[in-house]
């Protein structure tokens, strides 16, 4: 049957190529809709690793203009003995500017026994920042004051970067770095959960957080503050005078972080949409499509069809065999949508999980199938409806 099948396909070749472009194109529009989908869907389902809710992000500009660290010093002392004086305040901690949702990226690389890794996340916080944001700690520990006066520069990393330097292998108490000199290296003290500081739907990727010392005053322009549950939202603005009076040189912005999450979200959310809807419509054209070039290509056939009745064949049996044939033509296209998309994950085209373009295949070819036998099927019933003696007299 399936012979007879193939070589009716191959006889109408020329008319089958429109069924056959249709097909192939709704595969590959197809998959790049799944693997985004599949991709944000898989990011979604991991936990974010902290908790933004009630924390506010403040930034601002040279509090002091001076560059004496004693000044410095002496300056955020005086700030942090304000701000926890204040009961509304739960914890704060100052913070690169990278911190979650905010649009700003640093990363850098280092090498562990002759192997570099490259694009890990840099972090720059105090020993406040693990409880402001409620990172949960996986191994080992947080940072602590003596830190500052440890012979390595002692380092947190995160769950990813655990995973792709050491596998299972133990982390802790690991030197990073080939450097010679001892002040250089960074022995690894903890591993946090990762954290999705990019919004819901990306990956958290390699992390690194390395505490902030007294230098770093220097630069630092965020503030992370916690606000206990209940805080009404005078708050916000009490906090903002009580900043003012101690960075009268600087620009003041207070924003939730509640409110950047929606925001980051929204980025990723609305484009995504576009392509969702954008790709419907294609989808819709396509199947009006093959309905019509089946339609047009079935009714072409009644005198076949005609004969095959007269000789005993059932209805049923005819819309098998339509719809058999459309899905053996649906199988050439899908074989050739298959080898293009493969490529990607044996390519490493934009280094994510395999797994994505897996389930977006498997996606894919259940969609494509269920597309074609749908359009066929009408069809192929309003054809083996038709009396054998219409169809004949009519051819």
């Amino acid at each position: 049957m399936y012979k007879h099948l193939f070589r009716l396909i191959w006889n109408k070749r020329k008319q089958n190529f429109l069924f056959l472009s249709e097909i192939l194109v709704s595969f590959l529009v197809i998959f790049a809709l799944s693997s985004f989908l599949v991709f944000y869907f898989m990011n979604f389902r991991k936990p974010l690793g902290f908790k933004y809710q009630h924390v506010w992000a403040v930034s601002y500009s040279e509090p002091l203009k001076t560059k004496n660290l004693d000044s410095i010093r002496t300056f955020y002392d005086l700030l942090n003995a304000t701000l926890m004086s204040m009961p509304e305040i739960e914890a704060h901690s100052l913070s690169s500017g990278n911190f979650p949702y905010a649009n700003s990226v640093s990363t850098s690389g280092f090498t562990v026994k002759g192997k570099n890794y490259s694009y890990i996340h840099n972090y720059t916080v105090e020993d406040s920042y693990l409880q402001t944001l409620d990172l949960k700690l996986l191994e080992g520990r947080w940072y602590r004051p003596e830190d500052a006066i440890s012979k390595n520069r002692n380092v947190v990393i995160n769950e990813s970067l655990r995973k792709q330097i050491f596998g299972s292998a133990p982390a802790l108490n690991q030197v990073m770095g080939d450097s010679k000199k001892e002040n250089e290296k960074m022995k690894i003290i903890g591993v946090v959960k990762d954290v999705k500081a990019n919004g819901d739907y990306w990956p958290s990727g390699s992390a690194i957080y390395y505490r902030m010392d007294s230098s770093s005053y220097t630069w630092v322009g965020t503030m992370l503050i916690k606000i206990r549950p209940g805080t009404g939202a005078a708050f916000e603005n009490k906090l903002h005078k009580v900043l003012a009076q101690h960075m009268k040189n600087s620009n003041i912005e207070i924003k939730h972080m509640d409110e950047m999450r929606s925001s980051k979200n929204a980025d990723t959310i609305v484009p995504m949409t576009i392509f969702v809807i954008i790709a419907a419509f294609l989808i819709i054209n396509v199947a009006l499509g093959l309905f019509g070039v089946l339609w047009y290509n079935i009714n072409r056939r009644k005198g076949e069809i005609g004969l095959r009745r007269a000789m005993g064949a059932t209805a049923n049996s005819i819309t098998r065999q339509l719809v058999a044939e459309s899905s053996i033509m649906a199988t050439i296209s899908v074989l050739t949508g298959t080898f293009f998309a493969i490529q990607f994950p044996l390519l490493h085209v934009f280094d994510i999980n395999p797994m994505v373009y897996v389930f977006a295949l498997l996606i894919t070819i259940a969609f494509i199938y269920l597309l074609v036998v749908l359009c066929s099927i009408y069809p192929g019933r309003q054809a083996a409806s038709i009396h054998p003696a219409v169809a004949l007299h009519e051819d």
